[in-house]
C-alpha cells in the first residue's frame, strides 16, 4: 500500500509561538524574507477578559491534484516515492510557474538558491533518516501531527477519523493534504 503523508494542525492546542517556523528554517536553511511555514496569528477577538487569537497554518499543503507539478516545464515540481511533492533543484529554472500556479501561494524563489522552495514535510533530510518534520517536533503543545494516513493504526489515520477535520479551499479541488482541527476560541482548549 502506498504512503500517504499528511499533517494535522490542531487550531486549539496551538499558540502561536513561531517554534515551527524556527526549526523549520534551521532545518531547511531558509533564508531571511522568505518562510516554508508559518502560523500566521489572528486577533485578538471578543472583549476584555475573554478575548482570543486564532492561528492557521501556512505552508505546501502537499495537493493531491497539484497545480506546481502539472505546471512545471522541466519536471522539476514532482511528487516522490513517499506521495510528498518536493523540488529538484537542479532542474528548475526559476520561471516561476509552479509560485504563480500554486492554489495557496506558499511556494517561493529562494533568493540564495534561485529556485522554487516550499515545504516539503522535510522529506530529503529528516524524513529520510527517519524522523518527524522539525515542525513537529519542536511544537510545545503538540498541536502538530505527521504521519502516513493510510496506515489505520496511524495517530494521524485516527484523528481525520474521530475529529472533526476540515482542509483549506477544498473547492478548488486540489485536494490538500494538510488538515485542520477547528479551534473552538483559539488558543489552548481546557
Amino acid at each position: 500500500m502506498n504512503k500517504r503523508y499528511v499533517m494535522v494542525h490542531d487550531e486549539n492546542k496551538c499558540i502561536g509561538c513561531q517554534a515551527c517556523n524556527v526549526a523549520c528554517r534551521t532545518e531547511n536553511d531558509v533564508p531571511d524574507g522568505v518562510a516554508r511555514l508559518q502560523v500566521r496569528v489572528e486577533g485578538p477577538f471578543g472583549e476584555m477578559p475573554n478575548l482570543h487569537y486564532s492561528y492557521a497554518r501556512i505552508s505546501c499543503q502537499q495537493c493531491e491534484d497539484a497545480a506546481c507539478i502539472k505546471v512545471c516545464p522541466t519536471g522539476a515540481a514532482y511528487r516522490n516515492d513517499d506521495g510528498i511533492i518536493t523540488i529538484n533543484k537542479d532542474k528548475c529554472v526559476g520561471c516561476q510557474y509552479c509560485v504563480a500556479a500554486c492554489t495557496y501561494k506558499v511556494r517561493f524563489m529562494n533568493p540564495v538558491t534561485r529556485v522554487a522552495d516550499k515545504c516539503n514535510f522535510c522529506t530529503d533530510t529528516r524524513l529520510k533518516r527517519g524522523e518527524q518534520p522539525a515542525c513537529v517536533t519542536v511544537c510545545p503543545t503538540n498541536a502538530l501531527v505527521f504521519g502516513d494516513a493510510n496506515d489505520a493504526s496511524s495517530e494521524v489515520a485516527q484523528i481525520i477519523a474521530t475529529r472533526a477535520t476540515y482542509r483549506d479551499k477544498v473547492h478548488l479541488g486540489a485536494e490538500p493534504r494538510v488538515y485542520r482541527i477547528p479551534a473552538k476560541k483559539g488558543g489552548i482548549a481546557s
